[in-house]
């Protein structure tokens, strides 16, 4: 079973930037999709972005294409989350999710077998 552990996250200024980290143990995530997920108060959880097992493909959510990049270090098993531009409608939660597979199909909370606690990202104007 792989456990997910999420750091980075902190409070920022609009138009920062911050990086955060998805760090694995007990097995090796290089076997595993991942997600990022977030979720502010009072909403539904939403996908950020995804990555293959190899990071050969990326996916990511429409409002934070082109601010936001995903990339992994299968040799240090830990997936990233560059995130820059930010804006306060970026302030959540978030998650980091292992898939079922090694690429991610449907994009639902469903697919994901594991997930971090959680790291709390607050942007303010």
């Amino acid at each position: 079973q792989v456990q997910l552990v999420e750091s980075g996250g902190g409070s920022v200024q609009s138009g920062d930037s911050l990086r955060l980290s998805c760090a694995a143990s007990g097995r090796t995530l290089s076997s595993y999709a991942v997600g990022w997920f977030r979720q502010a108060p009072g909403k539904e959880r939403e996908l950020v972005g995804t990555i293959s097992w190899s990071g050969g493909s990326t996916y990511y959510a429409d409002s934070v294409k082109g601010r936001f990049t995903t990339s992994r270090d299968n040799a240090k098993n830990t997936v990233y989350l560059q995130m820059n531009s930010l804006r306060p409608e970026d302030t959540a939660v978030y998650y980091c999710a292992c898939a079922a597979g090694r690429v991610v199909i449907r994009r639902t909370p469903s697919e994901f077998v594991c997930w971090g606690q959680g790291t709390q990202v607050t942007v303010s104007s």
